[in-house]
């Protein structure tokens, strides 16, 4: 009877014991996350917004994950290279991948893309949107995208518009602005947003289309104008200035997008840790603001949400691409 009460007794310990013994292994094999640096792949040079936006979400992601964030600029074409690094990592989380618009682009500008961006990756959260200006020069005769279209439809193919390199975000807006509006103008492309924007003050193209990071400065000192902003209401630090929308050009929007993705097999639980540290820094005063100063509007999402968005963008794109009659490459 008394060696009874004492198995009886001793068996919440060995229950204990064998929990233990149980679960150990386990927690071996589940670290906690991140147990070391985080690394975000920019698939664009340092100083544009998509690396800005990386920095500054990264230096808050930091603080809530207790761990550094490494900025890791890999641009290139389609972003082959930056997403092959990321798909080469472990997928644990600790190697991320910004992604964008042009990630969506890129499926029906490269022929033969060594990975599916749907199948391959796994959505996080967005960071942030940010629109499009159309500019014209401080004396340019159009003060009015109104203006601006009717004089196109009396005069076809005398209207000249500028952008960077065909198959960019800036050319497919432009490619898209006149299949909406119906105008035959000659868009001209250039090297990169400086021979743009210098095109667009001297006169050279009668309308830029341009993100607005870099031509928000011209437009705060008066040496550009806007004639419109792309996104489906008016960008708050340019109240003054009416969207494409307001002024006629129906189903005109333009939003560019940077976001964050893992290696398809992350861990769900690890994915939502770093959904929720990436809400969290879309709430911080500060990087709303820097990055607003920069044209961009922080906005978090779901997993579910960017998956959606991502489809959505394959599709946008692909019809513009083939009004553009964009080859792959």
């Amino acid at each position: 009877m008394i060696a009874r009460r004492r198995l009886l007794a001793a068996a919440p310990l060995l229950a204990a014991s064998a929990t233990g013994a149980l679960t150990a292994p386990a927690r071996a094999l589940a670290p906690a996350f991140p147990s070391r640096p985080i690394t975000v792949v920019v698939p664009f040079a340092p100083g544009g917004v998509a690396d800005v936006t990386a920095r500054s979400y990264g230096r808050l992601l930091a603080d809530s994950l207790g761990q550094p964030v490494v900025i890791d600029n890999k641009p290139g074409a389609g972003a082959i290279a930056a997403t092959q690094a990321v798909l080469k990592a472990p997928a644990d989380g600790h190697t991320l991948l910004l992604t964008s618009n042009a990630t969506a682009v890129s499926v029906h500008l490269i022929r033969r893309l060594p990975f599916d961006v749907t199948r391959d990756l796994a959505p996080i959260s967005t960071l942030g949107f940010f629109e499009l200006a159309l500019v014209t020069g401080p004396n340019g005769r159009f003060h009015s995208l109104a203006e601006l279209i009717a004089w196109g439809r009396a005069n076809p193919g005398k209207l000249t518009f500028g952008s960077i390199a065909p198959g960019s975000t800036q050319h497919l807006s432009a490619v898209l602005f006149k299949a909406r509006t119906g105008l035959d103008a000659v868009i001209v492309p250039y090297k990169g947003s400086p021979a743009v924007i210098t095109a667009a003050r001297s006169g050279e193209i009668d309308l830029g289309f341009e993100i607005l990071s870099p031509v928000l400065p011209q437009l705060q000192a008066k040496a550009l104008r806007a004639l419109a902003v792309t996104g489906p209401k008016r960008f708050e630090l340019l109240p003054e200035v009416p969207t494409a929308l307001e002024q006629g050009v129906a189903q005109y929007t333009v939003d560019s997008w940077n976001a964050l993705a893992a290696p398809v097999g992350t861990p769900a639980a690890v994915i939502e840790r770093l959904r929720r540290a990436v809400q969290d820094a879309a709430q911080n005063t500060a990087l709303r603001a820097s990055l607003r100063d920069l044209g961009v509007k922080a906005q978090a999402g779901s997993p579910a949400e960017l998956q959606a968005l991502l489809a959505s963008e394959i599709k946008h794109w692909g019809e513009v691409v083939r009004v553009a009659h964009i080859e792959p490459e």
